[in-house]
């Protein structure tokens, strides 16, 4: 189940991919491959599981690669040369699985649910779905093109009728007076559960879907309906180059300031419409995106920080990079495509494949692989760079479903159980010359001018540095006028007893929190007179003030503990929080490089008593007990030349917490230089463990994540080599003996490559500050319209939540026995299924 471990791929590949690679293969001009891989599907994929799933997504990837991968069969077998066994098992199984999503669509509106159970249906007892209530627009909206395909390559048409019924209903149900759709739908009632709109996640291939089953079905009501949408998408979602989320009732206001990163697939789908030059200018500014952060964060502000820092490999937009080159033949594209392979390599590369990027700002990764990775991402990148020599057949006799799988456009004239009947009513009077293009062949529509491109995007070659600035100058303190209250904010101390009774006077109470932190409540009917209470007032009042002001002019971008010694050699990478003194690492590029070294005492809140371990090292310490600035002194004195702060809370993890700030001690702190970072428990313990086992330990403390260290290891690997082969040559007298040492050093290996824990999240500051804090959903709430900006700076910050938080002394809770490393992988994957139940509906 993990990427770096070398053993198996994901759930989500294990899971959704049995039909994709050998399909992925033909279009690779892989053959031979692709047959193996076709018998391996056919003989070890089972459909039959109890399994709850989603119906989108097992639609896209299964469904669709088991059609793909049909359509390549019969085409290679009537050439003749290879599959000539083939008789049509893909396609069994396809209608196999189809018969087995059929019960989803048992509701009285036809949009199906959103999950199924393929062995037991929906309404089994032990089907375990089949109450949820709502699904996304994309989620019952993007059936058509691999259910039709079904019904035309088997003549059974119940699929099609099917995929039908609900895009009727969606169309019937949309805004009328916008022509636009909401994001979630309910499917009992089709009352529109959450109403902002726009052409990124929850919506967006439910319009890729309806031009498309134009295009294969050659049905007019899909077109119209798509040009029907598109104008109204044009009208108020497009504000070139962005595309705004706008609500379906009042569509002239905004319903966030910030993009998701599945919206670009959208200039690929308006290239397919013959609308380029939007197109041009929406695909430029996400590339001046990537070109900040060497992948598409999977959300960013108007102004171009980053909102989510995550990055699964998601491929839209090469997608729409190669739609591009296709429609303009200008060899920009190119380079963009060139770029995008460069970063994968660089940054995103593993032992066992790609990793998704868990944070585009330190680099770190998320063990996780998904299978659109393989069947878009390699696919469009191989047919940008492909000539028309290289393919084996011609890729403009078929079209593209969501998933990049490729269904014949001859499936139009197919078995058309279905008589063609126009369902569409109330189209809107649309005076666009652009519905006078569409047409799916780009080569008539844009002659190959290269120049033309570049004048749309000359003028947005700069737009991301234009409107994110570099840096933010600290303003000067103002706290407002008039009377203050007797303790004022930037003076308070969670661990002084003369300020605690100070607040409790002012009504103003202390809430401890798991964490170590404390909340601040104010409470005017408990203070001591009525003058206390607007004292208290004022202090809260001046507390969120200062929180605020901290979070816009003092707020750190997360940092970097990279292990760089044997046999991780950089591979792994923990997120850190950063400390408001010490040394800037943002302005030390070459970061800081050293052995770690655990320190007496354990708090660092004393003399350091074991300075010969210490000095020229890296020290390790405990939270708690004393000020960071404290601690950073003490083990500054002894000769150390960084520090990393362990959190004592048992089993914290930047996961599930929000990231830590560490924050002085209310005096100047120039006299700290050494850099200091803060690690949760859980990413601690994997150093703490790498000591354990290998003892001496390097890491590089850093503003972001350096390239892993490949010279030191391939020596290593040649020395291992050599060792082993001495070993070999001097006890051969037990082969066992043999086969055990030979394996040993890639066991090594392997328990170095698992990991990364580290997450993204807003930073927090720590000891005496204030500050404000939450931890990202990635799942987009309907209201975005009270979030609080993010910050932006080399390395973007997320947004955070407003409360009024400061750090109490931790409570001594330390355990010495770290937490096994199958144990923290368990926890790690718990957090990643989670991650993907939530992506599985794409809201």
């Amino acid at each position: 189940m993990h990427l770096m471990r070398k053993t198996i791929l994901p759930m989500s590949v294990a899971l959704y991919a049995p039909a994709e690679p050998g399909y992925r293969s033909k279009v690779l001009n892989k053959t031979k491959e692709f047959e193996e891989a076709v018998k391996k599907v056919i003989k070890d994929v089972n459909l039959d599981n109890d399994i709850v799933v989603s119906v989108f997504e097992t639609n896209i990837r299964v469904l669709g690669g088991l059609l793909g991968g049909h359509s390549v069969a019969i085409m290679l077998k009537e050439k003749g040369e290879y599959m000539q066994w083939y008789n049509s098992e893909l396609l069994h199984m396809a209608k196999e699985l189809g018969y087995k999503l059929l019960p989803a669509f048992n509701t009285t509106s036809g949009l199906p649910y959103p999950r199924v159970n393929l062995k037991f249906g929906i309404r089994h007892p032990e089907a375990r779905t089949g109450t949820e209530t709502d699904t996304c627009t994309a989620c019952a909206g993007t059936l058509i093109l691999e259910f039709a395909a079904l019904s035309r390559f088997t003549g059974t048409s119940i699929f099609e009728e099917y995929a039908r019924k609900a895009l009727d209903f969606i169309w019937e149900k949309r805004q009328r007076s916008s022509n636009l759709v909401g994001v979630t739908i309910n499917i009992h009632t089709g009352d529109w559960v959450r109403k902002d709109s726009g052409v990124g996640a929850g919506i967006d291939s439910y319009y890729e879907y309806l031009l498309k089953a134009y295009v294969l079905l050659g049905d007019d009501s899909f077109l119209e309906r798509f040009n029907t949408h598109y104008n109204a998408i044009m009208r108020y979602i497009s504000q070139p180059p962005l595309l705004l989320d706008v609500h379906i009732h009042k569509p002239m206001l905004n319903a966030r300031t910030w993009m998701d990163s599945l919206l670009a697939f959208f200039p690929g789908l308006q290239v397919l419409k013959g609308d380029i030059r939007p197109a041009i200018e929406t695909h430029e500014m996400l590339y001046q995106v990537i070109k900040k952060h060497n992948f598409l964060p999977e959300a960013f502000t108007t102004d171009f920080r980053v909102h989510w820092a995550q990055h699964p490999l998601r491929p839209e937009f090469a997608e729409s990079t190669y739609f591009l080159y296709k429609a303009t033949g200008d060899p920009y594209y190119l380079e963009v495509g060139k770029t995008l392979i460069e970063n994968l390599n660089k940054y995103a590369r593993v032992p066992c494949g790609f990793a998704a990027m868990k944070d585009v700002r330190t680099g770190s990764h998320e063990d996780r692989m998904d299978s659109f990775f393989l069947a878009e991402m390699f696919k469009y990148l191989y047919l940008l760079f492909a000539d028309k020599e290289d393919m084996i057949f011609d890729i403009e006799d078929y079209i593209f479903t969501t998933e990049a799988h490729l269904l014949p456009l001859w499936l139009s004239t197919t078995n058309q159980t279905i008589a063609k009947k126009n369902t569409t009513t109330e189209y809107t009077e649309l005076d666009d010359s652009n519905f006078d293009w569409t047409c799916p062949n780009t080569q008539i529509l844009f002659p190959n001018d290269p120049m033309f491109a570049q004048s749309i995007r000359e003028p947005l070659k700069n737009v991301v540095d234009k409107s994110c600035p570099r840096g933010i100058s600290r303003a000067e303190e103002s706290l407002g006028s008039g009377p203050k209250p007797p303790l004022r904010a930037r003076d308070f101390m969670a661990s002084n007893p003369e300020h605690l009774e100070i607040l409790k006077k002012m009504g103003v109470s202390l809430i401890h929190l798991k964490d170590g932190r404390v909340q601040l409540v104010q409470h005017a009917v408990q203070a001591a007179s009525s003058l206390d209470a607007e004292d208290g007032l004022r202090f809260m009042q001046e507390m969120i003030e200062l929180s605020s002001q901290q979070q816009k002019e003092q707020q750190l971008p997360p940092r970097a503990v990279q292990i760089v010694s044997h046999p991780f050699f950089g591979r792994v990478v923990l997120t850190a929080g950063p400390a408001q003194f010490g040394m800037d690492l943002s302005k030390h590029k070459a970061g800081t490089r050293g052995f770690v070294a655990t320190i007496k005492p354990y708090n660092g809140c004393s003399e350091i008593t074991n300075p010969e371990a210490v000095k020229e090292k890296i020290a390790l310490m405990q939270r708690g007990h004393c000020m960071f600035a404290e601690k950073a002194r003490n083990i500054q004195k002894a000769g150390a030349i960084g520090g990393i702060v362990i959190d004592d809370n048992e089993g914290s993890s930047s996961d599930t917490a929000p990231l830590f700030q560490m924050a002085g001690d209310g005096k100047n702190t120039d006299d700290i230089t050494i850099p200091m970072l803060f690690l949760f428990n859980k990413e601690g313990n994997i150093i703490l463990d790498a000591i354990r086992e290998y003892e001496a330990v390097e890491v590089l403390l850093s503003d972001k994540a350096k390239d892993r260290d490949l010279e030191m290891e391939n020596m290593d690997q040649k020395l291992s080599e050599n060792d082993s082969h001495k070993q070999n040559s001097e006890e051969a007298t037990s082969a066992f003996q043999d086969v055990g040492e030979v394996s040993e050093e890639p066991e090594e290996e392997e328990r170095s490559d698992v990991i990364d824990p580290d997450s993204l999240a807003p930073a927090n500051a720590g000891s005496d500050s204030i500050s404000i804090s939450n931890q990202d959903s990635y799942v987009p709430e309907p209201d975005e319209a009270s979030a609080p900006e993010p910050t932006c700076t080399q390395g973007d910050n997320q947004p955070q939540e407003q409360k009024t938080e400061t750090e109490s002394n931790s409570k001594v809770n330390w355990d010495n026995k770290v937490q096994p490393m199958e144990s923290i992988l368990a926890d790690w994957n718990e957090d990643i299924e989670a991650f993907e139940m939530m992506e599985k509906d794409e809201l």
